[in-house]
């Protein structure tokens, strides 16, 4: 498929997206959104993608909203209504990330800020590189964090750290946001194409659709009592108990070799 301001490609299960606007540090337009969703769209109805890389070029993972973009211009001298450009186009970026039929990997090169962070912390996981770093950039133009990041940040950092970060708009170094709980993993900037490149065939080689619920109960769990949740894991286990890929875990299990598994 032929983009402008991304890339996609797929082989051996692996689905490479890129955020390809490296001039503007991958900041997001609306041509950008578009493109996004014709491929996400692409991934989700192709059953040969076990996983989705979303990385970006240059140096930069992606700044967040380009505030040149034409959406953001002026409509006979008033402000555009920026709510709704959220929802028309960044309530369905992350709804389609968190909805996504396979794993979801954010190999974040550098800086992540704003929306750009926010899209990085609605993958599964999250790996940076010793260089990168998050920033919470809203409150220096008036706004407040959005993409999901008031729902992204408490969760996974707690409260008090979700609002020194959103209240201060203090740059998060990649080492920091790994050691606070933010993300997964910080490596040396040397061992990262390797470090993205195992996880990736790892999560390929995975049993797909284990993975895809087990983010769905993971989600779910804050808005539940204990009671629910257990009904609800109980409905997930049945479900996959009869899947092909349980059945190819438990024979290679029992005749001790590694499991082949379809995402099936």
């Amino acid at each position: 498929m032929n983009f402008n301001t991304i890339s996609l490609s797929l082989s051996d299960g692996i689905a490479r997206l890129t955020l390809n606007r490296p001039e503007k540090l991958n900041s997001f337009t609306g041509e950008m959104h578009a493109e996004l969703r014709t491929a996400l769209d692409h991934v989700q109805a192709d059953r040969t993608a076990r996983v989705l890389v979303l990385s970006g070029a240059g140096r930069a993972f992606c700044a967040g909203q380009d505030l040149a973009d034409p959406d953001m211009a002026k409509v006979d001298g008033k402000m555009p209504d920026i709510g709704n450009m959220v929802e028309a186009n960044y309530k369905p970026l992350i709804l389609r990330l968190q909805n996504l039929r396979v794993p979801t990997l954010a190999a974040v090169n550098g800086i992540a800020a704003g929306a750009g962070a926010s899209l990085a912390l609605a993958c599964d996981l999250v790996v940076a590189t010793k260089s990168a770093s998050f920033l919470q950039a809203f409150s220096k133009i008036g706004l407040i964090p959005d993409t999901g990041g008031t729902w992204f940040l408490p969760q996974r950092v707690g409260m008090a750290r979700a609002m020194g970060l959103a209240l201060l708009a203090d740059k998060l170094p990649a080492e920091k946001a790994a050691a606070w709980g933010l993300i997964w993993a910080c490596v040396e900037d040397a061992e990262f194409a390797t470090t993205i490149e195992g996880l990736a065939t790892q999560l390929a080689a995975a049993p797909t659709k284990a993975l895809v619920r087990t983010r769905q109960a993971m989600h779910a769990a804050p808005s539940h009592t204990l009671e629910q949740q257990l009904s609800l894991e109980g409905s997930f286990m049945r479900e996959l108990g009869w899947s092909a890929d349980y059945a190819e875990g438990v024979a290679a299990f029992m005749e001790k070799r590694a499991p082949l598994f379809t995402g099936a």
